[in-house]
């Protein structure tokens, strides 16, 4: 039965209560869902990924949602709470931190910088700090603080994953959960939708900037993506 319906997947309940079926739909959007598409096969492509990067995270002692892959389109997840905040980490300057504060295109970020988002699509998810998050009770100072640690733990493990496969990690996005034993787990999915991928030698994006801004057919770079993390396991 289906529990839940977002932009880009579907979450069905299981005979287990602490079990989900997480679907990925073909749906793309961007800029807050204003721009919309539909490609069949996309979907499909990043579960294939997002399996790939969450098996990786667990056997570097990384906590997840993930379980195991179902079929194509679908995993099995633990059920967790998720919470209102999305996670950015940026190594190399792009998308809005370049209009936002003036950072050229491209430049490196290092370390990364860290940032919160409030997951409301109704306020466009708005850039947030910790004294926000407190005052709307997003998570306690000390959820905050565990789930900024793994963050800058992922990111850093990502980083060197992606480079041994010839991929730039320019950002990504991460969203986090507690599941119903009260662990904050790594949740939603970790795709070419959620990270700014980059080729190494050419600089070119691999990932749903394609779709943003009109660079060509989308699904070639998640292909090439999931191919490079496929010939490299």
């Amino acid at each position: 039965m289906k529990l839940y319906e977002g932009k880009a997947k579907i979450l069905e309940t299981t005979d287990n209560k602490d079990v989900l079926i997480q679907l990925f739909k073909d749906d793309l959007t961007a800029f807050n869902a204003e721009k919309k598409d539909n490609r069949e096969g996309k979907g499909a492509l990043n579960n294939q990924t997002s399996s790939i990067l969450f098996e990786y995270l667990q056997k570097e002692g990384i906590k997840t949602h993930f379980i195991k892959v179902i079929d194509n389109t679908k995993m099995m997840v633990q059920k967790v709470s998720i919470f209102k905040i999305e996670v950015v980490l940026r190594n190399v300057a792009a998308g809005s931190i370049v209009k936002r504060i003036g950072i050229q295109n491209g430049t490196t970020i290092n370390p990364a910088i860290l940032e919160f988002y409030y997951k409301d699509d109704a306020l466009g998810d708005p850039l947030i700090n910790q004294d926000h998050i407190r005052f709307l009770n997003l998570a306690k100072s000390e959820e905050l603080e565990e789930i900024s640690v793994i963050a800058l733990k992922v990111n850093d493990l990502l980083k060197s994953f992606f480079i041994k496969r010839d991929l730039i990690l320019v950002d990504l996005k991460l969203e986090f959960g507690r599941n119903t034993r009260g662990e904050i787990l790594l949740a939603d999915e970790i795709s070419a939708d959620t990270c700014r991928l980059w080729d190494a030698k050419t600089r070119e994006s691999l990932d749903k900037d394609i779709f943003r801004e009109d660079k060509g057919d989308v699904l070639t770079g998640y292909r090439e993506v999931l191919k490079r993390l496929k010939t490299k396991r």
